[in-house]
């Protein structure tokens, strides 16, 4: 085990986006046990000092690993295709068009039940963008299109975000 490692290497998985959440909880347990600060208290400052190191190193590879967004990040990142959102905002116009229509259709929305239906769109639109990264990363290794599919799926994120807060808003 390295600290320059990739999270893959380290958690001793498979560098692919489809990923066994109950393994990488696991796997992240029996890191954490290894690496524990408190196993090394009789080997000085020093020895725990690196011990926190490898557990701010683990915990860093697990957030990425579990969360599929940041897992699919990193995967395009590796393979020579970086997600830049900052810079890279190009999308296919049928996303941008579903963009302004799920605008619209927020800021329009008056009731819950409109806002529910909103949510039930988004998160079918989610559930479609993560198996197309599936499919992108794991079975095509189309690391280009994988980036801007994981752009695509950042908005869809941060979109759902709006809508939730726009139910919050409305007393749901």
């Amino acid at each position: 085990m390295n600290l320059q490692d990739t999270d893959f290497e380290l958690f001793g998985v498979p560098a692919t986006f489809a990923q066994d959440r109950v393994a990488l909880d696991a796997r992240w347990k029996e890191l954490q046990r290894e690496v524990h600060p408190d196993r090394f208290a009789s080997q000085g400052t020093a020895a725990q000092r690196v011990a926190m190191q490898w557990s701010v190193r683990i915990n860093e590879a697990y957030q990425r690993l579990k969360d599929p967004v940041r897992r699919a990040s990193y995967l395009c990142e590796l393979k020579g295709a970086p997600i830049e959102a900052e810079n890279n905002t190009a999308m296919p116009g049928e996303f941008l068009m579903q963009q302004m229509e799920w605008r619209e259709s927020l800021d329009d929305a008056s009731a819950i039940a409109a806002v529910d239906a909103l949510q039930a769109e988004v998160d079918a639109a989610r559930a479609r963008a993560l198996s197309s990264l599936d499919w992108l990363i794991d079975e095509k290794g189309d690391f280009p299109a994988a980036s801007q599919q994981v752009r695509a799926l950042m908005f869809i994120e941060r979109f759902a975000q709006d809508v939730e807060a726009k139910a919050d808003a409305l007393g749901q």
